[in-house]
């Protein structure tokens, strides 16, 4: 009679409930546990309602029964191979993604009778929220912009603009600068073709480190290392 009672108690399905949570890209294991060793036949589904079809992954005596496996899992769950003599029915799953987020329910039957019912909820998290990855895109792009910036910042800056009718006798160009020039300071003046306007250097001029189409035509103030003006 006691034997009897006992295996009713056990025909009665039970339920409980779980939440768990882990971070995409992670493997996990969704608990489960039965004394599934006591019945002849035992199997377990482990399944999602939400999706169709929704089993995802079915394990019997013979081994894992994965036909009706919902294909976002194929390849991405496992059980022990002696789960269903140990009764650790737990779910192994791989490479998590957000969408794995949802309510999971381990099922065990015997003979096609369902013995036990067990949800367990499953959160997945992204790894870097959204605004974390959104301010790290705006740091790149901001570290990116001030060096390009300061790599180019030659094309940024004003250019004075100085307009001559042609023919005149002559123009000065003006470079300002604000500290003393040492001694050994080199002023070279260019032109747009890189060809060399104007070279002073070691207290002097260089008339013969000129391009030869500039030479004996410019010419520079006399102290040229004191603040002020750099004209030619």
């Amino acid at each position: 009679m006691k034997t009897l009672v006992v295996f009713l108690l056990l025909m009665n399905v039970s339920q409980h409930a779980s939440a768990v949570e882990s971070y995409e890209g992670n493997s996990f294991v969704l608990p489960c546990q039965f004394p599934t060793e006591r019945f002849p036949a035992p199997s377990v589904v482990w399944s999602r309602s939400d999706l169709s079809p929704p089993t995802v992954h079915q394990r019997q005596l013979q081994g894992d029964e994965l036909k009706d496996q919902n294909q976002r899992y194929s390849g991405r769950t496992s059980m022990k191979t002696d789960s269903l003599e140990t009764g650790d029915l737990s779910l192994n799953l791989t490479n998590l993604q957000l969408s794995d987020s949802a309510t999971y329910t381990c099922s065990v039957r015997n003979f096609g009778d369902e013995l036990s019912r067990s949800d367990v909820q499953l959160q997945v998290k992204e790894r870097f929220p959204s605004w974390a990855k959104a301010l790290l895109v705006l740091l790149v792009l901001l570290v990116v912009s001030g060096g390009l910036l300061f790599h180019f910042r030659q094309y940024f800056m004003s250019v004075p603009w100085v307009e001559v009718d042609s023919g005149v006798e002559s123009v000065q160009l003006i470079c300002k600068t604000t500290v003393c020039l040492p001694k050994d300071a080199k002023v070279e003046w260019k032109d747009a073709n890189n060809r060399k306007v104007h070279v002073y250097e070691n207290g002097s001029d260089q008339p013969e480190k000129q391009h030869e189409d500039y030479r004996d035509r410019t010419k520079m103030k006399r102290k040229v290392l004191e603040p002020g003006d750099l004209k030619v």
